[in-house]
């Protein structure tokens, strides 16, 4: 039943390629170069236009995958954003209560 699921397929996949010492570096260091790409194409977003906080939380989202820095980092991001939105709401809504 498992090895119908995408899930159990990946699960699969992931421990054989940590078996391989070499095959688990190289995995590693592409989760990196792909992660901190889409990071610094983040970051460039911020101050040109795009999505640059999707970017950002993207790109923490990939290295979270293999790095626990980045899952640290990808949580402090979440609730930043959270907080974020929640003034966002609260000042459109006052906006909305005085007009």
């Amino acid at each position: 039943m498992e090895k119908d699921r995408p899930n159990g397929r990946m699960t699969r996949f992931r421990a054989h390629v940590r078996r391989n010492r070499a095959t688990h570096l190289a995995w590693r260091g592409g989760v990196l170069v792909v992660g901190a790409s889409v990071l610094a194409v983040g970051v460039v977003m911020m101050v040109t236009p795009g999505p640059g906080i999707l970017g950002i939380v993207l790109g923490l989202a990939i290295l979270a995958t293999e790095f626990a820095w980045a899952q640290s980092a990808l949580h402090r991001a979440r609730s930043a954003a959270d907080k974020a939105k929640e003034k966002a709401m609260r000042q459109a809504g006052r906006r909305r209560s005085q007009d």
